[in-house]
């Protein structure tokens, strides 16, 4: 057993130097702390790792996803990603609180938050049978130079955290939240983009009455020719073109 702890003890530290980008190490809502997914699951002997609400992915590198594979199930909820066994608890109208592990500053990109009906148990569900509603995005946020992004003010936060709030008047029920970085530092070339997507499972309460519209398959949320997806950061940009659906607001 002590060999075990010091085993993953030692995993741990690897990512730690290792997380020039990072994951979601978990939510709050209202102070109420729910673990994300640590990478470090993957170590574990089968079935002793610690339940989250975030999916397992094979992310144990902490990289990304590829513009070359958004045609495939991994740009849902990242590489392999399966569904957790908890959920994050909130109400539709709530500042939900995602907390990464770290993020380098030379990563700049947009920030990007979705929701899919889990229509049953998200802990069942299959990242390609998820369809995704876009709820929020910020990008660039002050021109001049590579300019000031999303998330510089995670950094900003001290504690690389990012914010969003959940519908108001989103329908009570299961969801998962697909909640996205996409680093444009080497954008400006084919395949260049890195796309860091983290989801969480999510038991909606509240009185509100809006479904979601049908979403869209990951599968088909970007293209590798996408002007948010191949994009200079550095040529002085005053604007960023989001990639994907428009920000749904019907709930709002």
């Amino acid at each position: 057993m002590r060999s075990s702890t010091v085993f993953l003890a030692l995993i741990a530290s690897l990512l730690d130097c290792a997380a020039a980008h990072g994951f979601v190490t978990g939510v709050t809502d209202g102070g109420k702390w729910t673990p994300g997914a640590d990478p470090v699951w993957y170590y574990y002997p089968a079935g002793t790792a610690p339940s989250t609400a975030g999916w397992d992915a094979l992310n144990q590198d902490l990289g990304f996803v590829s513009p070359s594979s958004f045609q495939t199930t991994d740009i849902a909820c990242h590489k392999s990603a399966t569904p957790s066994k908890l959920y994050a608890s909130v109400n539709a109208g709530d500042a939900l609180d995602l907390y990464w592990s770290a993020w380098p500053d030379s990563h700049k990109g947009p920030i990007i938050n979705y929701i899919a009906p889990c229509n049953g148990e998200c802990t069942a569900a299959a990242a390609g049978n998820l369809l995704w509603t876009k709820i929020s995005q910020q990008g660039l946020i002050t021109p001049g130079g590579s300019g000031t992004w999303a998330t510089d003010e995670l950094i900003a936060q001290g504690n690389f955290t990012s914010t969003v709030t959940i519908p108001k008047n989103l329908k009570a029920g299961n969801y998962v939240i697909r909640h996205e970085i996409i680093a444009l530092h080497g954008a400006e070339s084919d395949n260049g983009a890195q796309n860091y997507p983290q989801c969480i499972n999510l038991k909606v309460g509240g009185s509100g009455t809006m479904s979601p519209p049908t979403g869209t398959a990951g599968t088909k949320l970007y293209t590798r020719t996408d002007p948010g997806i191949l994009f200079n950061l550095y040529t002085n940009p005053t604007t960023y073109p989001f990639p994907g659906p428009a920000v749904w607001t019907g709930a709002n």
